[in-house]
């Protein structure tokens, strides 16, 4: 530190300070030699076995190491130091320079990364922006369509509905037709009092036979299916109206005895 001014007035020559430091070199490197060339005679000769020629070898050794060592301090010259100074502050300085390019190459190349991601995520978010778009279209067109069947549909379809209904109950009748009704009684036919008689009968109205009353209930039950239920007159001869209730067939209003219905088979 005592020699930095006298070297910043009196700075010598780099060549100079190149040239003394070589030929300190080459003196270094003499002794080297010398050094070298000692130490290979006395490896030829005889080891004696006496303490002074073990302490001789030692000493050599010893002598050898510290020189090795001096080695190190290349030159005591201030301005010799100081042009190795700047050389190797040089050196260091290009090394830096080297590595902040780099870094600043592999910055920008993550940079370049960066904004190719995040055009690449502005595609794909207008593209899930466009898909919502549509998924939400798809629902409004699929909620009017179901508006416009829900509206318009059942008319159409009633009437094949009321179609299928009269069907089963028809198909039910007859099936009834086949199997029992061939052996049910028939009703009693009025018979005209004798003038000379004492019991004098009343008028008796005639009874609706089976095949009359069954499609009576059908009819009622298609017609106004919110109120199904007729009402029981003279005209129905009260066994095939039990037979009806009996056989699952009619039903009985739950609070007026006197009205039946169809049994929905239909539903």
């Amino acid at each position: 530190a005592e020699y930095l001014p006298e070297i910043i007035k009196d700075s010598i020559c780099p060549v100079d300070a190149k040239e003394e430091l070589l030929d300190e070199c080459e003196r270094i490197w003499k002794q080297m030699e010398e050094c070298q060339s000692k130490l290979m005679l006395l490896g030829t000769e005889t080891l004696l076995k006496s303490d002074a020629k073990v302490r001789q070898i030692f000493f050599s050794s010893t002598k050898y190491l510290v020189f090795c060592e001096d080695m190190l301090l290349i030159s005591t010259n201030p301005d010799v130091l100081l042009a190795l100074g700047k050389e190797e502050l040089q050196k260091v300085k290009n090394d830096l320079e080297m590595v902040l390019s780099t870094v600043q190459s592999k910055n920008k190349q993550l940079e370049e990364d960066l904004k190719r991601e995040q055009q690449w995520h502005e595609e794909q978010q207008q593209i899930l922006d466009a898909l919502n778009g549509i998924e939400e279209e798809t629902k409004t067109q699929v909620e009017q369509l179901s508006r416009k069947r829900y509206f318009y549909s059942p008319l159409p379809k009633q009437v094949p509905l009321e179609q299928v209904a009269q069907g089963r109950v028809q198909a039910g009748f007859e099936y009834l037709q086949r199997s029992r009704l061939h052996n049910l009684p028939r009703q009693p036919v009025p018979v005209l009092c004798h003038p000379q008689s004492k019991e004098v009968f009343p008028h008796i109205q005639m009874e609706l036979p089976m095949f009359q009353l069954v499609p009576i209930l059908i009819n009622k039950l298609i017609s106004t299916p919110h109120e199904p239920y007729i009402t029981i007159s003279d005209s129905f001869w009260p066994p095939y109206v039990e037979l009806l209730l009996r056989y699952g067939i009619a039903l009985r209003h739950p609070e007026d005895p006197n009205r039946i219905r169809l049994e929905a088979f239909h539903m």
